[in-house]
């Protein structure tokens, strides 16, 4: 179809003049291109997944990739690039977890669908044909890769899209650039040789971290009427931080900054004594107690995060 079409003489019986049926013709040919690109990348990127090799996880490293996520009966797993099932089927049997795996081919799903039956934990254990870019993956409390680095990297946007505070990520061989894992281990696995060329594994360990970065107003309750105002601004890479804290009699050092899934940790010095801070981040609130020297009582405080400022 020409595009010439647009201005036809069946346009101009809505009243359109020759100007009006340009612009129409060039918006309608932009919305085409767009939706013709959108399709175009979907099928690149299924193209893409039915091409990856599938090279099963030897089960030391399912089992230690496990262990290191600290699975227990009360974790969702979802494996993405599930392959034969493994992943999903020892959570279930060894770690009384449940789970799902999500693999893009459909032989692949069934036999894994099977083999979770035939080990009696097809009840907590399923397996779905699926472009794992589309996957639900929300509900996880924890998500295990064995993906090539090109896909960590497309896949970083939805982890940290999708994914609660606290959901730990565990990866075997490949890592997330720019994203410094919270744990990482190696090991020596010599079933891998004839299909890796080596026989390390390494593995890896993301906590997915709270947002935090911004600024803070937090009120440290010393008993009585007496409080403590003190502004604290955070900036933010993933889990790492950097900060800085202001109250009435100057400003102070934010030190030894840890944020782990919800839960953060720092020192500050107000006036001459230094606190040791603890605390749950939740909805853009902070709340814990603090601990001093002289001092055997914890100290409530909370923080609350202020509007960021309009440029």
């Amino acid at each position: 179809m020409k595009w010439g079409y647009y201005e036809s003489e069946a346009f101009k019986e809505f009243g359109m003049k020759p100007p009006q049926l340009a612009l129409f013709a060039r918006l309608l040919k932009k919305l085409w291109l767009t939706v013709f690109t959108l399709l175009l990348s979907s099928s690149l990127q299924a193209q893409e997944l039915s091409k990856l090799p599938y090279v099963p996880t030897p089960q030391i490293v399912v089992d230690e990739m496990l262990k290191m996520a600290g699975v227990t009966a009360k974790d969702f797993v979802i494996d993405l690039g599930s392959g034969d099932g493994r992943m999903i089927i020892t959570a279930a049997r060894t770690f009384n977890a449940s789970g799902v795996g999500v693999d893009i081919d459909t032989k692949l799903v069934d036999v894994s669908n099977k083999q979770a039956k035939a080990d009696g934990v097809g009840d907590r254990a399923k397996f779905i044909e699926q472009d794992m870019f589309k996957a639900d993956i929300s509900k996880a409390t924890v998500v295990t890769l064995y993906v090539l680095p090109d896909f960590m990297e497309k896949l970083r946007p939805k982890l940290m899209a999708e994914l609660k505070p606290g959901t730990r990520i565990v990866a075997h061989d490949y890592y997330m650039s720019e994203w410094y894992p919270d744990r990482q281990q190696m090991l020596t696995v010599p079933e891998k040789v004839k299909a890796n060329g080596t026989d390390k594994a390494y593995l890896y360990l993301w906590i997915v971290p709270s947002v935090v970065a911004g600024s803070w107003r937090m009120e440290l309750d010393l008993g009585g009427s007496q409080r403590q105002f003190i502004g604290l601004w955070f900036d933010q890479r993933y889990q790492m931080l950097d900060a800085a804290a202001e109250h009435a009699l100057g400003t102070t050092k934010v030190e030894k900054l840890l944020l782990r899934g919800n839960e953060i940790s720092f020192n500050l010095t107000i006036g001459a004594n230094p606190y040791q801070f603890t605390g749950k981040v939740n909805d853009g609130k902070m709340e814990g107690t603090a601990v001093t020297a002289g001092n055997s009582q914890p100290i409530p405080w909370r923080a609350g995060k202020l509007p960021s400022e309009k440029k």
